[in-house]
């Protein structure tokens, strides 16, 4: 192990201001859901209709992840991200200030809203390759995985503070200001956008029919699938037990364990080639431990520190994969759709995970979670690995039919 990538990274000029922006414009994103929930489980009385308004916002940050990144590959990510936090920030206002009686609005609203949301996620991982190289652009990547995971701890546990303290309508509120003021600078942090010929656009198709890209966007579709039945398969396990706190240290256990590994990542010097599909098949066996340890509630926390040592690392590498198999000019695109994917991953594992307990046991939920990331592996093993540099013409338009394939 060596600290070369993270000396590199800390050396690079506008690097850690960058990431520092971003962790801040993410934070509200992460810290919204909670308080909108609690506003519609408040105004309707259901919790039903709180998930009805959650399907929406989903949905329309699905549907309008894609169209944000594109415009940001070809006008610039500073103009998209300024409207859409602006804007953004207008639409969570709107819900937060909309009258109890008018409840049945919520789920257009927040179509809307989520619709709305930033491409803070795909212009940041679209931005390393500009301005990092060597070992510290993997660093970079695993750094970016191993801070998603600390916000998912944080950014929940703030929205959730403010419904406790105050309400949820401040909840809300608060997200809007915090991402009226964060976006805006992460924005400002962006650097200058690589000048494209026009006519080096790559169509929609000829980005996401690749033999490369398209396994990569699946799997990691297949992973947040695997991911949210396994949060949902916590918490049955804790109320199978009558003690449902363990399900928030359970969590805090899995990702503490992928903020491990994902700092041990960053170190390693990484001299031999690298093969994504073998980090895949390490998170097919963390999670296949765990259906083995369901038997008590500490062999199931151990199991799952263990389960989330392999969590960011491959996350990371699959981050650095799919940038560098995409030519600069759709690199935020295509991270785009891979948060569609996992939106839509999101929406399949929680509803699939739900029928397998129900049908089966919680145990199974993690034998689903590991068949899951099993295929993922098999959907990788074609994809090269980080000492390869791909041919141009594979970049820009290799189809899954090309040469090679």
């Amino acid at each position: 192990m060596e600290l070369s990538g993270y000396r590199e990274l800390w050396r690079a000029h506008g690097v850690m201001s960058l990431l520092v922006a971003s962790l801040l414009a993410r934070l509200p994103m992460l810290a919204t859901m909670v308080p909108i929930a609690f506003l519609a489980k408040d105004a309707s009385g259901s919790f039903r209709w709180a998930g009805v308004v959650a399907g929406a916002y989903s949905i329309g940050t699905a549907i309008a992840g894609p169209v944000w990144s594109r415009a940001a590959d070809r006008r610039g990510p500073r103009g998209v991200l300024l409207v859409t936090g602006l804007a953004w920030s207008v639409a969570l206002l709107a819900i937060a200030l909309l009258p109890a009686g008018l409840h049945r609005l919520l789920p257009a609203l927040a179509v809307i809203a989520g619709a709305l949301v930033p491409p803070v996620m795909q212009t940041l991982r679209a931005a390393w390759p500009r301005v990092v190289q060597g070992p510290a652009l993997r660093t970079a990547y695993s750094v970016d995985a191993t801070a998603q995971e600390l916000l998912f701890m944080v950014g929940p546990m703030l929205g959730a503070t403010a419904v406790s303290v105050a309400s949820p309508r401040l909840g809300v509120l608060l997200a809007a200001a915090m991402s009226a003021v964060f976006i805006w600078w992460y924005a400002l942090r962006q650097p200058e956008p690589v000048a494209h010929d026009h006519h080096a656009r790559v169509t929609t198709r000829e980005l996401l029919w690749h033999r490369y890209r398209l396994p990569l966007i699946l799997s990691f579709g297949l992973w947040v699938m695997s991911f949210n039945g396994i949060s949902l398969g916590i918490v049955a396990f804790a109320d199978e037990h009558g003690q449902r706190l363990i399900a928030g240290i359970f969590e805090a256990v899995w990702a503490f364990g992928s903020l491990v590994g994902g700092a041990v990542a960053g170190a390693l010097p990484g001299r031999r080639t690298s093969y994504l599909w073998r980090r895949a098949a390490l998170v097919s066996f963390g999670m296949l431990l765990c259906v083995f340890a369901t038997w008590s509630p500490v062999s199931l926390g151990i199991a799952l520190m263990v389960s989330g040592l392999t969590l960011a690392p491959a996350i990371g590498a699959l981050y650095e994969r799919l940038g560098a198999l995409t030519p600069d000019v759709a690199r935020t695109e295509v991270f785009g759709w891979m948060g569609s994917a996992a939106m839509g991953g999101a929406a399949i594992g929680a509803a699939v995970s739900g029928a397998v307990i129900e049908g089966f046991g919680v145990r199974y939920v993690w034998l689903l979670a590991a068949v899951l990331a099993g295929l993922s592996m098999v959907l990788l093993l074609r994809v090269p690995p980080e000492s390869v540099a791909p041919v141009r013409a594979e970049l820009a338009g290799g189809g899954l039919l090309g040469e090679g394939a």
